[in-house]
């Protein structure tokens, strides 16, 4: 199994690792820091180099039963056993990172159970269940006040039987906490949401920067589509 060295550290750049597999669609590391995708959270990309300066492009990253996949378009050069650099696209991560975090900010305003939702650098969204209108002034009041208060964001684990005895930290209806390892991740921001989420996160909401809510959608008649955008660049 891929070691995932992004759920203790997600502000790791880079890390040394060994291929344990070439596959026509790509190649596997005993150890990584690349995002599978899940969760709404698209896959890492980046880049491998080799010792002898072999630089395999990496365009996306999955899981595969209980490994990860860095998919490849050309594995050319690549061999089980060797020692590689894994480096990450530090930017479109960061992004990431902060639009996930932003996205549990709305679901701690929004207080509705999540249907489905999508991270992007850019633009992210969550879907309610919920038949209410959306004030968008009020709301992206709301967010950006937690953002600014800076409250800490952390991760701690919980086992299957603690979870199962707090239904309620389950949030979201279409996609549930993976079960089978014994334990689950936890997400935390202090003092406003706690759930179960396996993504990458910043550290502090004051990281995520000025947020603004863009198109509320009509999804059905019990669903809204909430999207959100960066109001500014953030430095990485």
């Amino acid at each position: 199994m891929t070691e995932m060295l992004f759920r203790d550290n997600a502000y790791l750049r880079e890390c040394e690792a060994i291929i344990t597999a070439v596959r026509d669609d790509g190649f596997l590391l005993d150890r990584t820091i690349f995002y599978p995708t899940g969760g709404g959270q698209p896959g890492d990309t980046g880049e491998i180099i080799s010792a002898d300066g072999v630089r395999v492009a990496v365009d996306n990253t999955i899981h595969a039963d209980n490994d990860i996949l860095h998919c490849a378009p050309d594995t050319t050069g690549l061999a089980i056993g060797q020692a590689v650099t894994a480096r990450i696209d530090w930017e479109r991560r960061y992004a990431h990172m902060r639009m996930h975090t932003a996205l549990h900010l709305l679901g701690a305003v929004l207080r509705f159970p999540v249907t489905g939702g999508s991270i992007t650098a850019q633009r992210s969204r969550l879907d309610f269940d919920m038949q209410e209108t959306v004030d968008k002034e009020a709301v992206s009041s709301a967010i950006n006040s937690l953002v600014e208060a800076d409250h800490e964001v952390k991760t701690r684990w919980i086992t299957d039987a603690e979870l199962d005895a707090q239904p309620e930290l389950i949030r979201t209806m279409s996609v549930k906490p993976p079960r089978g390892a014994g334990r689950i991740r936890l997400l935390e921001i202090e003092s406003v949401d706690l759930q179960p989420c396996g993504g990458t996160h910043v550290r502090r909401t004051a990281e995520i920067g000025p947020l603004a809510l863009g198109k509320v959608q009509k999804k059905g008649a019990r669903n809204r589509r909430v999207n959100i955008v960066f109001a500014s660049p953030q430095s990485t």
